[in-house]
């Protein structure tokens, strides 16, 4: 499998092959005058009038899932760090947790996962689909001051007012940071800070600490909206089929069949395209954004970021965040629309200007 035809892992990955409950009415929840969630209406207590952060909860996180150093400074990552990054991405980040069958630690927090919240007094949990789960300590016991690194490490939480904040250590350094491969020690530091702010919505702040690689803390800020009236299903790794077996070749390998395109052909593409098929996570609808540079084109997927696309013909491009792109045109070579090229299949985003 080479670059264009990398899929979104973590929607392979956790999508079930058959599924129950997906429709049943969660209960005891506000809804609307039609019977909908109402997902603005106030966040729920409990019984000692602590806020309430139960429910199945979809992280949204376009930009620190890719790249967790997405807002630091050249030079803020050690050197020898920049370049395992490079080494994976070429790689096709065959060595990613996700196509190990291994869990996935810290960067569950800032991924686009689904994650299962349930809440007692003393004990926090996280259940994610692929049968891991987290716990937080609510009893006011300290942090492990030695711990055994382990694949999701240690936490524990407090409440500061209506935030709930985690402090963890104690992971081991066999994970990634996101997906684009930045590594940890052990010595990493993590603490988060959870705020529902009405029913279906929540933010958080997630902070880093790893001296031995990074300048400095850095934080980055994601948010979770709830997903009432379903489950969540499990998807178990190793009956996937997206194993590691279909990774071949290398991210460079796209370079060396790439074609030459004129640049009057290049120009008519560019321009804002709207998706037409919803996919994944939101904001929708998603936006991309195509330039010419350089005599290269350059996508810019909303909230994500930019890349330079590689011609593999006149329409069809590699290196969308490992996703391809084909331009579907007219007579005349004027692109009507364009499609997002996934192993699932493809979506279509209209052209708008």
């Amino acid at each position: 499998m080479t670059a264009l035809a990398i899929p979104a892992l973590v929607t392979l990955l956790s999508s079930p092959l058959a599924a129950q409950w997906l429709n049943y009415a969660t209960p005891g929840i506000p809804r609307t005058a039609d019977g909908k969630p109402d997902l603005t209406a106030p966040a729920p207590r409990t019984a000692d009038g602590k806020p309430d952060l139960s429910g199945l909860w979809q992280r949204i996180s376009p930009k620190y899932y890719e790249n967790i150093t997405a807002d630091m400074k050249p030079g803020e990552v050690q050197a020898w760090a920049e370049a395992l990054v490079r080494q994976r991405k070429e790689n096709l980040h065959k060595e990613h947790m996700s196509l190990q069958c291994l869990p996935w630690g810290p960067s569950y927090s800032t991924s686009i996962r689904m994650t299962k919240i349930i809440q007692t007094p003393g004990l926090m949990l996280m259940l994610d689909d692929n049968l891991i789960y987290r716990q937080i300590f609510m009893d006011g016991r300290a942090l492990e001051t030695d711990p055994n690194p382990s694949w999701m490490g240690y936490s524990v939480g407090h409440w500061d007012g209506g935030t709930l904040v985690v402090d963890s250590n104690g992971f081991n350094d066999r994970t990634w940071l996101d997906r684009d491969g930045h590594p940890h020690t052990e010595g990493l530091r993590m603490t988060e800070r959870f705020r529902r702010r009405d029913f279906g919505h929540m933010d958080i702040e997630v902070t880093l600490r790893d001296a031995a690689v990074y300048a400095r803390p850095w934080t980055v800020a994601l948010h979770a909206d709830l997903i009432p009236d379903t489950e969540m299903m499990e998807a178990v790794c190793n009956e996937s089929t997206a194993g590691r077996e279909h990774w071949v070749g290398k991210a460079s390998d796209e370079k060396k069949n790439e074609a030459k395109v004129a640049p009057e052909t290049l120009a008519k593409y560019a321009g804002t395209y709207e998706e037409l098929d919803l996919w994944g996570q939101g904001p929708h609808p998603r936006l991309i954004e195509i330039t010419v540079s350089d005599g290269e084109l350059v996508a810019e997927l909303k909230g994500r970021g930019k890349t330079t696309l590689v011609a593999q013909s006149d329409t069809l491009f590699s290196g969308f965040f490992g996703w391809g792109i084909e331009f579907v045109t007219d007579s005349r070579g004027v692109p009507r629309h364009l499609l997002e090229k996934h192993v699932s299949g493809d979506y279509r985003f209209q052209r708008t200007k």
